[in-house]
């Protein structure tokens, strides 16, 4: 594995790892070094000879299939989908109130890529589908330690979803074999959802009636609201994370930038249910007046979108805000406030950055 040197490591053990905004910003397709890495355990060491995808549960057909049969004997497909950790921005919910045992994640647990392997429905046809069933679960190969037990690593999608055609096994990331790092030799694309749902290591598929029941779909990715804690939570009544909410985040200028009076202000924007953004505002006086930002790059379905504004400032402390709309008018909470919750999780109120304006006449 090869990052950017100005990589941000959070862990160590487990590696969690993003990269500085005004770099993430740089490439609308996300370098290799320097996308964002989420584990919960160590990375698997897997031989791509030995490697057998195995398929069972509701279906007419078990299947076990090596990675030699899924590149050769069924159609590749090639997705841009962008994904992003639903810890996102959990740093400005710490800011808040403290969130213990989990990853400090800045605006950078996100990257944009070109995704390529086998359409998921196209192994779930092979397999044939019963009546009944609902879901499709995934299990990785990752050993992840709960409560002093190996839960591994696994979730699951409805079965809707799963036979869309935007949800793929993939084995190569922007026309590259996967690194290990990122879920080598395979692993779920799931665009416009949580990146948790796109399991690495992938090594068994289950179609099933019921949602999976790893740990980490019907345990630890769930939202509350803000009033529970970890000690009050009900774990039964907790809201499973799926699709992404609508999201919009300054990129530069940065958090306590010295800047001129004139600035452009620059950002990425995203959506899940495979709607796009069709407006970013940005305001420097608390929202009393907006500028309408210009979309710079990006009108696709799974993907993210690059904006820009151009403002004048007055001079002296000040702080810019952001908030998107997508196709279908969904927009953002003005206050992180309303959406802390213990865990941290799927933080999109609008973004705030603080900066000092200095006039340059």
């Amino acid at each position: 594995m090869t990052k950017h040197e100005k990589f941000i490591v959070h862990t160590t053990s487990p590696y969690n790892a993003e990269p500085p905004l005004e770099l993430l910003r740089e490439n609308f397709i996300t370098p290799r070094e320097l996308f964002y890495v989420r584990n919960h355990g160590s990375v698997p060491e897997i031989d791509a000879q030995n490697f057998r995808l195995r398929v069972n549960g509701m279906v007419e057909r078990e299947l076990e299939l090596s990675l030699d049969t899924l590149m050769n004997d069924f159609p590749k497909r090639t997705v841009m989908a962008t994904l992003q950790c639903a810890g996102n921005r959990r740093d400005q919910l710490i800011a808040i109130q403290e969130i213990p045992g989990e990853v400090p994640w800045g605006a950078g647990a996100i990257g944009n890529a070109f995704w390529s392997g086998v359409p998921l429905k196209e192994i779930l046809n092979a397999a044939g589908i019963k009546i009944g069933a609902q879901y499709v679960a995934f299990m990785g190969a990752e050993e992840v330690i709960r409560h002093e037990e190996n839960v591994g690593f696994g979730g699951s999608i409805s079965i809707d979803k799963a036979l869309s055609n935007e949800v793929l096994l993939a084995y190569e990331m922007n026309s590259k074999p996967l690194e290990p790092i990122h879920g080598f030799p395979l692993r779920v694309i799931a665009p416009g959802y949580i990146g948790a749902r796109s399991v690495k290591w992938l090594t068994q598929i289950s179609v099933q009636a019921a949602p999976s029941k790893n740990y980490f779909q019907a345990h630890a990715y769930q939202l509350f609201p803000p009033q529970v804690n970890a000690e009050t939570a009900d774990w039964n009544a907790g809201l499973q994370l799926s699709e992404l909410a609508v999201n919009c985040v300054i990129t530069s200028p940065r958090e306590n930038e010295t800047v001129s009076d004139e600035v452009v202000v620059q950002g990425y924007a995203l959506t899940g249910g495979g709607r796009k953004i069709a407006r970013v505002d940005v305001s420097s006086d608390g929202g009393e007046t907006w500028t309408t930002a210009n979309i710079t790059q990006g009108d696709q379905n799974w993907a993210w979108t690059f904006w820009e504004a151009r403002l004048r400032l007055e001079t002296g402390d000040c702080e810019i805000v952001a908030h998107a709309f997508d196709s279908a008018s969904n927009t953002q909470p003005e206050d992180a406030r309303h959406v802390w919750n213990f865990k941290g999780y799927m933080n999109n109120a609008w973004h705030r950055v603080k900066i000092q304006v200095k006039s340059e006449k």
